[in-house]
C-alpha cells in the first residue's frame, strides 16, 4: 500500500522481531459505533465542537481533520476548535467570545487531569459553559480520560459528564485510533470506520519481521550513526501540516532520550522551498529527507490557455495544478539528492480516510522500531516531566512570594 523507496547505497539491516505495538487494537467495533452515535448527536445539536488537550491528547486528531477537510470550510457541519494547548491568556479570551453565538460542545481529553496547559483552559471553559448553560453543561461536556484514575477522572463521575477512556497502555502520541483521536474526527465528518481500517491493515502488514516499516526505521538509524542529525519531513499538500506537527511530536517524544536520536523538523512545499530551501540544498550537511506525497488529490484545476502567453506558461495550458506539484516533487528530490542530501520517499495512492490511517499506523510502527534501534524506551518522556516540574516550582515559589 505504501511505495516506500529506500536509500540505495545504505547497508540492509534487519533485526529479529518487530518490537512492541504487536496487535495493536485500541478500539472496537461497538466503541466505534458509540463514538460515532455520540457524534451524530452533537453535530445535530452544536456549531462548535471544542477540543481541550495538548500533545497527543490534540495533534492526532488535528492531523487527519486538517488533512481531510476543505481549506476553506463553509458555515454548514460543526466547526472544529482548540484550546489547552498554549497558556496564552489574549487566545482563551478571544476564544470564549468567538464562542458566544454559537451553539458549544466541549471535549476535554487528558488521561491524568493534571497537564497544566489543558488543566487551566478547563477550569476558565468549564466556568464559561456553566454561566452559560447552567444544568445543560453536564450533557455539552465530554470527557475523555483514564477509566480508574486521575483528577480528570474525579470531576466527571462528580459532575455526572459522558466519558471516553483513554486505554492504560496507549501513550497520547499513540493514541489517535482511540476515542481520544477518533471523537473528534467523527464530528468533523471523517468516515472513521475507514480510518481505523487503514490503520489495523497497516498493523498487519507491518507486523512481519522485513516490511517497509522496518526498512525505513532501519534507514533512518544507518543515516544516524553516519552523522545525520536532522530528519526533514516534507510533503506537497498544505493540508498536511499539522500531520507534520504529530509526526514531530511521535518521534521527537519517542526517540529523544539520553542523548540520542534525530531531530525531527518539518517542511510543506513548494512554499518552503523559498524560505529553507536554500539551506537544504546548500547548507551543512546535517541532514536527510523523507517526501510524503499522496498520487490522488481528489480535488485539482486546470491552467488555463492564454493567447496572449506574456507569462510565458503556455506549454503547461491543459495540464492540472497537481501534475506541476507532483513533478516539482520529482524535481526537488533530484536537486536534493545531487546537492547531497539523502532522500526517502514515502508514496500513497490517494489522500482519503483510508490511507492516512495506514501512514500513520506506518509511522507509529516505524518509531517504535527505531526508538529500540537507539535501546531507548519508546513510551516515555522524562524530559517533559522535568519542565513540568520546574514550572511547578516556580509558581509556587510565586505563590509564597505573594503571601509573604
Amino acid at each position: 500500500m505504501i511505495n516506500f523507496q529506500p536509500l540505495t547505497d545504505l547497508p540492509t539491516m534487519k533485526i529479529s522481531e518487530n518490537p512492541s505495538m504487536q496487535h495493536y487494537n485500541p478500539v472496537t467495533m461497538q466503541e466505534l459505533f458509540s463514538i460515532q452515535n455520540v457524534a451524530n448527536q452533537i453535530n445535530s445539536k452544536a456549531k462548535i465542537f471544542l477540543v481541550i488537550g495538548v500533545g497527543g491528547s490534540f495533534l492526532g486528531a488535528r492531523a487527519v481533520i486538517d488533512a481531510l477537510t476543505p481549506y476553506f470550510h463553509t458555515n454548514n457541519g460543526v466547526e472544529i476548535l482548540y484550546a489547552g494547548n498554549n497558556m496564552s491568556g489574549a487566545y482563551l479570551k478571544q476564544l470564549l467570545s468567538y464562542l458566544d453565538t454559537k451553539d458549544v460542545y466541549v471535549n476535554v481529553i487528558s488521561k491524568s487531569g493534571s497537564t497544566m496547559e489543558p488543566a487551566l483552559a478547563f477550569r476558565v471553559v468549564k466556568k464559561y459553559m456553566e454561566q452559560r448553560y447552567g444544568k445543560e453543561t453536564r450533557k455539552r461536556i465530554i470527557v475523555t480520560t483514564d477509566s480508574e484514575k486521575g483528577i480528570l477522572k474525579q470531576i466527571a463521575i462528580k459532575e455526572g459528564y459522558r466519558q471516553f477512556t483513554v486505554p492504560s497502555d496507549v501513550g497520547g502520541r499513540y493514541s489517535v485510533f482511540t476515542p481520544v483521536g477518533l471523537l473528534p474526527i467523527a464530528v468533523a465528518g471523517i468516515d472513521i470506520e475507514a480510518f481505523v481500517r487503514g490503520g489495523r491493515q497497516a498493523e498487519l502488514d507491518f507486523s512481519s519481521e522485513s516490511n517497509s516499516a522496518v526498512d525505513y526505521a532501519c534507514n533512518r538509524y544507518a543515516l544516524y550513526k553516519q552523522g545525520y542529525s536532522v530528519e526533514l519531513l516534507a510533503s506537497f499538500e498544505p493540508r498536511l501540516n499539522k500531520l507534520h506537527e504529530w509526526w514531530k511530536q511521535l518521534f521527537g517524544e519517542s526517540e529523544g532520550k539520553e542523548h540520542k536520536g534525530l531531530y525531527p523538523s518539518t517542511v510543506n512545499y513548494s512554499t518552503d522551498l523559498h524560505a529553507i530551501g536554500q539551506f537544504i540544498q546548500d547548507g551543512s550537511r546535517i541532514m536527510f529527507e523523507t517526501l510524503i506525497h499522496f498520487d490522488n488529490i481528489e480535488e485539482d484545476i486546470e491552467i488555463p490557455f492564454s493567447p496572449e502567453n506574456i507569462d510565458g506558461l503556455n506549454y503547461l495550458a491543459g495540464r492540472s495544478m497537481n501534475e506541476v506539484n507532483a513533478t516539482s516533487k520529482d524535481g526537488v528530490a533530484l536537486a536534493h539528492e545531487e546537492g547531497g542530501v539523502p532522500v526517502i520517499r514515502i508514496e500513497l495512492p490517494k489522500l482519503d480516510a483510508y490511507h492516512v490511517g495506514y501512514l500513520m499506523m506506518f509511522f507509529m510502527k516505524a518509531c517504535v522500531i527505531s526508538a529500540n534501534l537507539l535501546e531507548v524506551n519508546p513510551f516515555d518522556q522524562p524530559g517533559v516531566e522535568a519542565y513540568k516540574n520546574k514550572m511547578l516550582e516556580l509558581l509556587k515559589e510565586d505563590v509564597v512570594k505573594v503571601r509573604a
